[in-house]
């Protein structure tokens, strides 16, 4: 199995962009693809003309990447997406529990959150997708959450990110990166819950005023 790690740090040299944030989404389906999108810190020139002057700068879309990796436990998954957060730096890991979309008077705006967790979002900025997605089972993904529910990995990566510079973590060696293994537990899940769970990594003794 290919770690979500190595795709990230694949997708740093292909892309050689700042990250700003990743999201992993998955359903509580075992062996079910799990998408992995990538939020880059960067912008693009807007020209008239090939070799005209800029006259606006756009945000460079995220990358949404579908993983078909074999997972038999959730709490594979779970310790996946910590490993990752943690050697990438990142302050905490979020673990974000959706309810199922489908069920009676479900927000709207449900779907919508699912659809961009799966790398379909719905909207764009100033007619520009905000995601470039490869991936091909988006449609189902979101069918199987829409029925069971979902859940979402967010963290800010400090190495090869945009927190580099403002990072005030104790845990993190020269260059905003952590050395393996994370020593944070992972938490059950009981699917069809819609609550939020923060994993702390980091640690600071310093002030913040």
């Amino acid at each position: 199995m290919k770690s979500l790690l190595k795709i990230i740090e694949d997708q740093l040299v292909a892309n050689r962009l700042p990250l700003a944030g990743v999201t992993i989404a998955a359903t509580p389906y075992a062996n079910t693809p799990v998408v992995l999108s990538l939020h880059w810190h960067a912008f693009v020139e807007v020209k008239l003309a090939s070799e005209g002057n800029a006259i606006a700068h756009q945000s460079v879309p995220s990358s949404a990447l579908q993983v078909n990796a074999r997972w038999d436990d959730f709490m594979d998954l779970e310790f996946d997406a910590l490993e990752t957060a943690w050697e990438l730096g990142a302050w905490d890991l979020a673990r974000i529990e959706a309810r199922a979309h489908a069920r009676p008077a479900a927000p709207r705006q449900e779907l919508f959150e699912c659809m961009t967790a799966f790398g379909s979002a719905p909207i764009a900025l100033d007619g520009e997708p905000l995601m470039v997605s490869e991936v091909p089972d988006a449609e189902d993904l979101i069918d199987a959450a829409g029925r069971s529910g979902y859940v979402c990995w967010q963290f800010r990566p400090v190495w090869c990110g945009v927190w580099n510079e403002i990072a005030q973590d104790e845990t993190l060696e020269k260059g905003g990166y952590r050395n393996p293994h994370c020593p944070v537990m992972c938490h059950s899940y009981s699917p069809g819950s819609a609550r939020t769970l923060i994993y702390r990594l980091g640690r600071s003794t310093q002030l913040v005023c």
